[in-house]
């Protein structure tokens, strides 16, 4: 999946994508040329270069980058990814995604994102720590609490995420500032569900969907990337009783037309890196194949750009959530549309993570922290009324849950933008 991943990043320009989208929906609801110009480019994008003394003691020099694309509703949010496969360009259409994401939500934050090109399983740990610190020397100056809040995101995680916060205070003269990273580990302010909150979030609204699709008790679902919030979702639709027939990683794919013990591949994942040498595991289908399976429920975790005009007439699935960013390209989202497969769109799908990030900033900010049932009441409280505004907005629209969505949350922003007299 690896491979085919990255020769699809090259040939589809994720920017490309986002503006695409932001057009086709101006058109639909008339946003002025003023707006959908303004909307079109993050207001700032910083390209930063950070020397990073190796083990051996050599020197290497990481392109990362920093897009804050709107903050007329809030601070800029979004995460920092280490990933190879890190661009300009994509962390542009992530900022914009994260932009109409809060605004979906309805939550008072703006669209930022970051990331650095690095493959990290190949640097030691304290290599690791020495970019992550490196990256807040780099960009220290234009984030904080009230500006720019970074989170984890793609290969990034609470540990990273506490060193760059601690950077951050030393850099500010050892100010205490929780607020300034979100996803932090609980010992440093850190909001308990937090880890499993992206994961939490779409499962609410899959299942709003499928009470109002009445889809039966034991439909059949296929998880595309077996990592945390793609095994979380797996792992809650089983304990709900839905059949997990497959599951990919970015090596391998396990299947089972009886369904899966999610709890116990989720343990042999750990222990053996991968999900086809799962003894429940039925045949040796390639991980790729996963988008073209008989099932009623696709859920896409991985990459962007996973279902293209290259693929898109072999997906079978009636239903699909879109757990990653940008997993479907333009062209391949209009012709599920017209087949009649139900989206849940990313941008809503995903939004419990920054939710549950908004969350944590409120108590860091008020010094008092909840429990988990607390956290995850006031997600799912979030997560239902924004599939419902969407559902709405989409049958006036006539239009699918995706257009429901951006509608939503271009309005949200525009209307921001307006009484600020920005437009």
């Amino acid at each position: 999946m690896a491979n085919q991943n990255n020769n699809l990043l090259n040939q589809i320009n994720p920017y490309h994508s986002a503006v695409e989208t932001l057009k086709d929906v101006a058109d639909l609801i008339g946003l002025s040329s003023d707006a959908l110009e303004f909307l079109q480019y993050p207001q700032k994008v910083l390209k930063v270069a950070i020397p990073v003394k190796m083990d051996d003691g050599s020197i290497k020099v990481f392109e990362g980058f920093r897009s804050q694309h709107n903050n007329a509703r809030g601070p800029y949010k979004g995460g920092i990814r280490f990933h190879p496969q890190v661009s300009e360009d994509e962390v542009k259409a992530l900022s914009m995604w994260m932009t109409w994401k809060c605004a979906v939500v309805n939550i008072p934050l703006g669209g930022g994102k970051g990331g650095i090109i690095v493959d990290p399983s190949k640097l030691s740990e304290s290599e690791l720590e020495r970019l992550s610190r490196g990256y807040i020397q780099a960009i220290h100056k234009n984030i904080g609490p009230d500006i720019d809040i970074p989170a984890p995101d793609v290969y990034t995680n609470a540990k990273i995420m506490s060193w760059m916060m601690d950077e951050y205070e030393k850099l500010n003269q050892n100010f205490y500032n929780r607020g300034v990273i979100t996803g932090k580990p609980v010992s440093l302010g850190g909001s308990l569900g937090r880890d499993t909150a992206t994961a939490d979030g779409a499962y609410y609204v899959f299942e709003a969907l499928a009470k109002k699709l009445q889809l039966k008790a034991d439909a059949t679902i296929a998880v595309q990337g077996f990592g945390n919030a793609g095994s979380i979702f797996a792992n809650i639709a089983y304990q709900k009783g839905y059949k997990v027939v497959a599951v990919s990683d970015s090596r391998s794919m396990a299947f089972s037309a009886r369904g899966l013990d999610i709890p116990e591949l989720i343990e042999h994942k750990k222990i053996h890196g991968r999900v086809d040498t799962f003894k429940e595991s039925e045949d040796q289908i390639e991980n790729k194949e996963i988008t073209s399976l008989k099932v009623d429920v696709l859920v896409l975790a991985a990459l962007e750009n996973s279902i293209t005009h290259e693929n898109v007439e072999n997906v079978q699935a009636d239903i699909i959530v879109e757990l990653a960013n940008g997993p479907i390209s333009p062209d391949a989202d209009e012709y599920l549309y017209k087949k009649g497969v139900k989206i849940i769109p990313d941008i809503l799908a995903n939004a419990g993570g920054v939710t549950v990030s908004y969350l944590e900033q409120v108590q860091n900010a008020s010094n008092y922290y909840w429990k988990a049932e607390e956290v995850k009441s006031k997600l799912k409280e979030i997560m239902i009324e924004a599939f419902d505004n969407c559902w709405e907005t989409a049958q006036e629209y006539e239009a699918g849950l995706r257009y429901g969505a951006y509608i939503v949350a271009i309005n949200r922003v525009v209307n921001a933008m307006k009484d600020r007299g920005w437009i």
